[in-house]
């Protein structure tokens, strides 16, 4: 497999803090997918564990509470150096570099009281809530909520709150060849209108393709054209990858952190085999 990627080619076409959109060339599908795999179900990041209530008169059950709490993204670029792996932490609160705890009282004296994420307080500045306006219960007139959590790091595979994306997705690269002795009279516009990516265009009276990289392989512009001047097909061994992060973790960390996790397995693995 080695042999395979020689070669290696990555481009970034969108990017921000929140997702990451590259066209990865010379590379074998089962590889890229592998990689796509991990960052769903193995990159670590923080989330709430455990929740001690102190006090709970809120219409919600403790457990709905804690579930929500759970769901909550909280900030982990920092805490996965900071904090213990996940196989070490799990069921382990008295080694103190495996939880964070964040604090949370709230009452409501004459109306409601909606409780927001942004009111729980951290004992680690670097894991806090990555959106402060997600509800938590909203409380009625006198009824009051206070708790401790305690959050450590996870893995996708254990629970669907440790995974830090909510997207993670690959696809062929499109290639579109338009044969221009073919491709004449009306039956172009046929093609243009029937693009649901408006990948193609007539300029100075010919089809053209603009964006070829849109194109969703519906293949809906072959089937209206009558005289069999377009062919859609895909490049090999080229693929364009898209994650969306949660907010916990940058989008390109989250690749590099997948890769690493692919590398320790396969070195794992070829170390069984000599062994």
């Amino acid at each position: 497999m080695l042999g395979e990627v020689t070669g290696l080619k990555i481009k970034i076409l969108e990017y921000d803090d929140r997702s990451i959109r590259f066209l990865v060339e010379n590379i074998p599908l089962a590889l890229l997918n592998a990689i796509r795999r991990l960052t769903i179900s193995d990159v670590p990041s923080m989330a709430i564990d455990y929740v001690y209530f102190i006090e709970n008169s809120s219409p919600l059950y403790d457990e709905i509470v804690a579930h929500r709490l759970g769901l909550i993204p909280l900030t982990s670029d920092r805490a996965l150096e900071k904090y213990g792996p996940p196989e070490e932490c799990r069921d382990n609160e008295e080694r103190p570099d495996c939880y964070a705890r964040l604090y949370l009282e709230a009452e409501a004296s004459d109306g409601t009281k909606v409780v927001y994420s942004g009111d729980l307080v951290s004992d680690d500045e670097d894991v806090q809530p990555v959106y402060k306006n997600i509800p938590i219960v909203v409380l009625g007139p006198g009824q009051k909520i206070s708790f401790e959590a305690r959050a450590r790091l996870g893995r996708g595979r254990e629970h669907a709150k440790w995974s830090p994306v909510s997207a993670a997705t690959h696809k062929y690269v499109p290639q579109i060849i338009v044969n221009s002795e073919k491709c004449y009279g009306e039956s172009c516009a046929k093609c243009v209108n029937v693009c649901p990516k408006n990948v193609l265009k007539i300029k100075d009276g010919k089809l053209v393709v603009e964006d070829e990289l849109s194109c969703s392989l519906c293949r809906q512009c072959e089937k209206v054209c009558p005289n069999d001047a377009i062919l859609v097909s895909w490049k090999p061994s080229s693929y364009i990858m898209y994650v969306e992060s949660t907010g916990v973790l940058r989008p390109e960390r989250i690749v590099l952190e997948a890769s690493r996790i692919l590398e320790e397995k396969a070195e794992q693995l070829l170390s069984e085999l000599e062994r």
